[in-house]
């Protein structure tokens, strides 16, 4: 059974963090809001690391 991949998220607002799958977020480039606090920047802005943003890019 094949693994879903995940990458870290952080709001640069609020500071929460969270993982959520490449499939469920737009990409890089385009705007996501925070679950928590609503801030609204580039999904590329939330990425933890950018391992994550590189794994984003791959999977999205």
């Amino acid at each position: 059974m094949p693994h879903e991949a995940y990458v870290q998220l952080v709001c640069p607002e609020c500071r929460k963090a969270w993982e959520a799958t490449p499939s469920d977020l737009p990409s890089p480039e385009q705007n996501y809001s925070c679950p928590n606090c609503h801030a609204t920047r580039r999904v590329a802005e939330f990425m933890r690391t950018d391992r994550d943003l590189e794994n984003l890019k791959k999977l999205s």
